[in-house]
């Protein structure tokens, strides 16, 4: 039997995966107004995030895969910590700018990886694709794996990208994310 739960999880997947899904059509294909692949490159490569190229296509197609994943709700966990992951380097990149994303905060970035984390927890409700095909990508043992990867992963992003601005202004690494 399905429940107002179950709508209210799939209004959340649907909102963060078709915001994250459009998002990453804008970095790669200039949907919607966006820059297109060529100018996302160049523009991660000034945030650090070098080589420019692999970069750019790996959050866009994170994003629009985690995106429609979470949308449809299928490898939910798969799918959250994917989108996670990309948020919270998003996150990190805006971090100096304070919380709103009207002074070119992180507020925004955050909130979409904390929601797909928190579906990915909950799981897709019983209105998805992972409801029925029986759960077979949407196991807690994932969730525990999908999920922990997250900060590991974003950090070695991080830590990455702040020493290679590091060395193009000269200066040592910092040791913290």
């Amino acid at each position: 039997m399905t429940t107002s739960r179950d709508f209210g999880v799939l209004l959340v997947r649907l909102g963060v995966g078709a915001t994250l899904a459009a998002h990453g059509g804008q970095k790669l294909f200039g949907w919607f107004d966006g820059p297109g692949l060529d100018a996302t490159a160049a523009g991660f490569d000034s945030m650090g995030f070098r080589p420019g190229r692999p970069n750019a296509i790996a959050a866009g197609v994170t994003e629009i895969g985690g995106g429609a994943l979470l949308a449809v709700g299928f490898a939910t966990p798969v799918a959250g910590a994917a989108a996670a992951g990309t948020m919270v380097v998003a996150s990190a990149v805006h971090g100096g700018n304070a919380f709103f994303a009207q002074k070119g905060g992180f507020e925004y970035s955050a909130i979409l990886a904390l929601t797909a984390v928190g579906v990915a927890l909950a799981g897709p409700g019983r209105i998805a694709l992972d409801s029925a095909t029986g759960n077979v990508l949407n196991r807690p043992w994932m969730k525990v794996i999908a999920l922990g990867a997250i900060v590991p992963a974003s950090v070695l992003i991080i830590v990455q990208r702040n020493k290679a601005l590091a060395a193009a202004s000269g200066m040592d690494a910092p040791e913290s994310v």
